[in-house]
């Protein structure tokens, strides 16, 4: 399936901006299950100064914001080929140790709720991909999907006490129950081809687990399933800060509005 999106991120600020800096991870990368025919990417208001890789191989662009910006404006634009690996991604790579990623970070601590939505997964099931899809199960009946509640900041266990999150809470969930199991786990950002519609608010989330003899295996929770030829895969971490696809810093006094508008339909 070959896939084409269009992404773009505005920020307006109410004074003007004197200096800030911004990570960009919105370059996909041609991997199993996927091949970027084309990618381009357009600033108005900064100027990209560098480019590199991170410990995680995603593709960051470094953004510095013009002296005096009042808006910041980042526009992709690309084509991609997908396969449907039934969410297969294959043997471990990368610059970071298998083992890392089966830490936990400030948000995706295994507290007393995720442990309790974890208990005797491993006694009802033999198997590993039976027993985490069970587990993506009991998530999605606990905390169903309602956009509102949390935030970029909310935690595993604060969302599973609201009783409801979005794909971020649901990775970050999923990442501290299967962690909390043995399993090393990580969080993807990225796109998702919907049925119901082409123009999106926001970009995807959903979580990968390291399985023994298979590798990473990708589980969308928000979705109840594994990642099919509609999802592009563009960055991975140990969370959603690691993942973000922006994040940076700003000097200066006044608000800020955000506006994102993401189109992905197939060619």
């Amino acid at each position: 399936m070959r896939l084409k999106i269009l992404h773009t991120t505005t920020y307006h600020f109410d004074q003007p901006v004197p200096y800030g800096l911004q990570q960009l991870r919105l370059i996909p990368k041609s991997r199993a299950g996927q091949a970027v025919v084309e990618w381009k990417m357009d600033i108005e208001g900064g100027v990209e100064q560098l480019q590199f890789n991170d410990h995680h191989q995603n593709r960051v662009s470094l953004l510095s914001f013009d002296p005096g910006a009042t808006s910041i404006v980042v526009h992709c634009e690309g084509e991609v080929e997908t396969a449907d690996l039934h969410g297969v991604i294959g043997k471990h790579a990368g610059f970071a140790p298998l083992w890392l990623f089966g830490r936990s970070t400030e948000l995706t601590r295994a507290g007393p709720n995720v442990r309790r939505l974890a208990k005797g997964l491993r006694e009802e099931h033999d198997e590993d991909i039976p027993r985490l899809h069970a587990l993506i199960r009991r998530i999605l009946d606990e905390i169903p999907y309602e956009i509102g509640t949390t935030n970029s900041d909310t935690t595993a266990e604060e969302a599973i006490e609201h009783g409801c999150g979005v794909c971020q809470d649901h990775a970050h969930i999923f990442l501290a129950a299967a962690r909390s199991m043995g399993y090393p786990a990580r969080y993807v950002s990225g796109y998702l081809m919907m049925n119901d519609r082409v123009h999106q608010d926001a970009s995807h989330a959903w979580a990968e687990a390291h399985v023994e003899g298979i590798g990473w295996v990708g589980f969308d929770v928000s979705n109840g399933i594994s990642p099919d030829a509609r999802y592009v895969r563009v960055a991975t971490g140990l969370d959603y800060r690691e993942a973000a696809p922006v994040s940076g810093l700003r000097f200066g006094h006044g608000g800020e509005a955000l506006s994102i508008d993401i189109q992905v339909q197939q060619q």
